[in-house]
């Protein structure tokens, strides 16, 4: 029987740095878009609200639909409204924040627009909102149209510092960069001729999470795990990032991306770095991303030849989620009848260096599961020897640690325990920590944490070049090993299950299952 323990208490709260960006602006590409109104515009409304925003601060929306400054204004307060709360319409902070958003019709592959943009951003929101010419732009449009966003921005000079006083300027670029590790380096290709590495910000909304956050702070914080964080003590890692959901609508674009590509690219590879990454000589963001790129050189590539003995693809087929039919991916809309496109992977990496040469890191990621989290399981080694005698016939389970990512952000460990009575039994115990419970309050959404480090010139959670292109030199081997050998059959998962047999299979092999916990 598996007890509880929360906690509601809490120590002090220390080595808290408050931070305040510069007087700044933010021109937002693809400000009608679904990405703008859902997660960005409600995350810098929510830094406003937090007084986290400078008082010099304005945003432009530039999207190709002709709308006016009110107009646009209006659609704002309606996403607030819509995905905030629907009390926010006419408070004060919302009417207050809405003076600062402006709107400015563009077609991005138009340099003449681009023009047009800079001498507004100049000569009309400057004698408004005097921010020293400081500019973040954001692309929130579909990947296709990044090319021309980043050569028009240079181009036209809005790229670079022609002196040292006209500001910074800093571009940040959405996820997938590239589907492949020629078109990542052809896009790194076009953005450095526009900008700097230091002006480049490559988000990945995962790394803004805080208990994806937390994971430095735990494994280098505490004098009791940091030793343990090793091959001798650990037998193996456990990524899972599972969803309840489809495609919902967003078939085109999963034809063209699938799970290994949309998942295992990014978010999936760079929590692994987090966990086995080695710990780095300052904690500043050349530092880390300088170790996690020394860890994904270190990750051993698959063999061609036998790449299904390491990565297990599926597509999901129709059936329950939450006792609600649904259907197949292949019916989705947007879909190929005759879709090969995984909608679930699943691969054993290893990690070739001294820390972790033996163990396995099992990573899944799939669409219509039985149930929807994403969490890191590090399951210890059974011990030695086990003296306690009655003790031996029952059923000893490993610790584990794990970090949940997702629902309900928080860090369990379970172990043994003796139960209570006058015989020798024992029963395996829950220590869990959440942040709601623990630290109250709300928690900040992944995207407020990341603009706000753009914000501050701290690229620590952002991708660099490099690390980018290591993650796609593992998985492009497997996209092109995929074209040329198509699946045996899919759909081969029913919707409401947690993905193919053979993903069961792939641990069975090494006498290990899956963790849910």
């Amino acid at each position: 029987m598996q007890q509880t323990i929360v906690s509601t208490e809490y120590a002090d709260i220390y080595l808290c740095n408050s931070r305040s960006p510069e007087p700044c602006g933010m021109v937002i590409f693809g400000a009608s878009g679904d990405l703008a109104h859902r997660k960005l515009l409600p995350a810098l409304y929510r830094l406003f609200q937090d007084n986290l925003l400078p008082s010099q601060f304005f945003i432009v929306g530039a999207a190709r639909t002709e709308m006016s400054h009110d107009a646009f204004r209006e659609n704002v307060k309606e996403s607030l409204q819509k995905f905030l709360s629907p009390d926010i319409y006419k408070t004060p902070d919302c009417e207050n924040f809405a003076k600062k958003i402006y709107y400015f019709p563009l077609e991005y592959n138009d340099p003449t627009g681009y023009s047009k943009l800079s001498d507004f951003l100049q000569n009309t929101i400057e004698h408004e909102q005097i921010t020293g010419g400081n500019l973040v732009f954001y692309l929130a449009v579909p990947p296709p149209v990044y090319p021309d966003v980043l050569q028009n921005l240079g181009s036209r000079g809005l790229s670079k510092r022609k002196n040292s006083e006209e500001g910074w300027r800093r571009v940040i670029i959405e996820k997938p960069f590239g589907n492949d590790l020629k078109s990542a380096q052809e896009l790194t290709k076009i953005a450095r001729q526009s900008f700097e590495e230091n002006q480049i910000y490559r988000i990945d909304h995962y790394l803004g999470k805080e208990t994806v956050q937390n994971i430095l702070t735990f494994r280098f914080a505490n004098t009791i795990f940091e030793p343990i964080w090793n091959r001798n003590y650990i037998d193996n890692v456990q990524i899972s990032a599972l969803e309840t959901l489809g495609v919902e609508g967003r078939g085109g674009y999963y034809e063209q991306a699938g799970a290994l590509r949309d998942m295992f690219q990014n978010h999936m590879l760079q929590l692994l770095s987090l966990v086995a990454m080695e710990p780095p000589a300052a904690f500043n963001a050349d530092c880390i991303r300088d170790e996690k790129a020394k860890l994904f050189r270190s990750i051993r590539p698959f063999p061609a030849d036998n790449l299904s003995d390491f990565v297990v693809r599926g597509q999901y087929d129709g059936g329950k989620i939450n006792g609600v039919d649904s259907i197949p991916y292949r019916k989705e809309k947007g879909v190929s009848p005759d879709s090969v496109t995984e909608t679930f992977a699943a691969a054993r990496f290893l990690v070739d260096n001294w820390r972790w040469q033996g163990v396995p890191f099992y990573l899944r990621s799939g669409k219509r599961m039985a149930g929807a989290l994403t969490e890191i399981s590090i399951e210890f080694k059974q011990v030695p020897h086990l003296f306690i005698k009655s003790a031996v016939s029952q059923d000893l389970k490993p610790n584990i640690l794990t970090f949940r990512i997702q629902p309900d952000e928080g860090i369990s460990l379970t172990f043994e325990a003796k139960r209570p009575g006058p015989e020798m039994c024992m029963g395996q115990v829950k220590m869990e920590f959440l942040y709601k419970s623990v630290f109250g309050g709300k928690i900040s959404d992944a995207y407020e944490i990341l603009l706000l480090d753009c914000m501050l010139g701290d690229s620590t959670l952002y991708n660099r070049e490099d690390g980018v292109e290591l993650c796609w030199s593992l998985i492009t081997p497997m996209i092109e090993k995929w074209k040329t050998e198509k699946p045996a059959a899919f759909p081969n998962y029913k919707s409401g299950t947690f993905g193919p047999v053979e993903s069961e299979k792939l641990l069975e092999r090494d006498g290990r299952k899956w963790i849910v916990s």
